[in-house]
């Protein structure tokens, strides 16, 4: 039986990515996102502003009785670029709520399902700038707790049988990407070169990271974090 993947923001960048990844690989995907996805989604998609509690535990409940997840991936987030002088309450109130309060609310929506199974894979979309980045003061912080909540799920669920990873994503060329960068823009230029393979990175080199953390060969490996960033990381990651 195909496994069901469960995939927040799914409906664009990389969630739409992965989506599409695991499709191709025999995945029956779900898609839980604030807007609808292309006509050629392959999977069924619910439309849930996951920011909101409240809705958000409606259509995960919904969506858990009529699917048995096999896996997660919590992917939905947003971002807003300021300056420290500049975040808002409600900047800090909405990046929270759906960075870390709908990946946990997705989390325990599923669990029911996988320990009845006793195999089950949790992969979180964490970020680079969790390290540290100009004018991500929430963002950065949202996906720094997304790096601990990992390892801590990881321990609490590793007996059973559920693996719980997060991959963090360097610079990728999404819709958004280009829509803030065009290729031949100083900026992306700049970043080019920055980046030690010499490239930006594609939604299809974070889907092949979450495919593997997916697979029965990855059942050893638990509470890590996958930087897929073309080597950015290097300078600021600790070993």
């Amino acid at each position: 039986m195909n496994p069901v993947t469960l995939i927040t923001g799914a409906s664009r960048g990389i969630g739409l990515g992965i989506a599409r990844r695991l499709a191709h690989d025999g995945h029956q995907v779900v898609n839980l996102s604030r807007s609808n996805p292309p006509a050629d989604f392959p999977g069924v998609s619910y439309a849930v502003d996951l920011a909101d509690a409240d809705a958000a535990r409606r259509v995960l409940a919904a969506a858990v009785q009529k699917h048995a997840v096999d896996n997660l991936i919590n992917n939905a987030a947003m971002i807003r670029v300021d300056s420290l002088e500049k975040i808002s309450p409600d900047d800090l109130r909405r990046q929270v709520d759906l960075n870390i309060g709908a990946a946990m609310l997705c989390a325990q929506a599923v669990l029911p399902s996988m320990r009845a199974k006793r195999r089950g894979r949790i992969v979180n979309i964490g970020s680079r700038a969790a390290l540290g980045k100009e004018g991500r003061s929430i963002y950065g912080a949202t996906k720094a707790a997304i790096a601990s909540l990992t390892r801590t799920w990881a321990l609490e669920l590793a007996r059973d049988g559920i693996t719980v990873n997060a991959i963090a994503p360097g610079p990728i060329e999404t819709e958004l990407f280009r829509a803030n960068s065009p290729a031949d823009s100083p900026q992306v230029k700049s970043l080019i070169a920055a980046v030690p393979v010499g490239r930006i990175g594609q939604p299809a080199d974070v889907a092949a990271a979450t495919a593997f953390f997916l697979s029965d060969e990855a059942s050893f490996i638990t509470g890590q974090v996958l930087y897929v960033c073309g080597g950015l990381s290097i300078y600021s990651a600790p070993m």
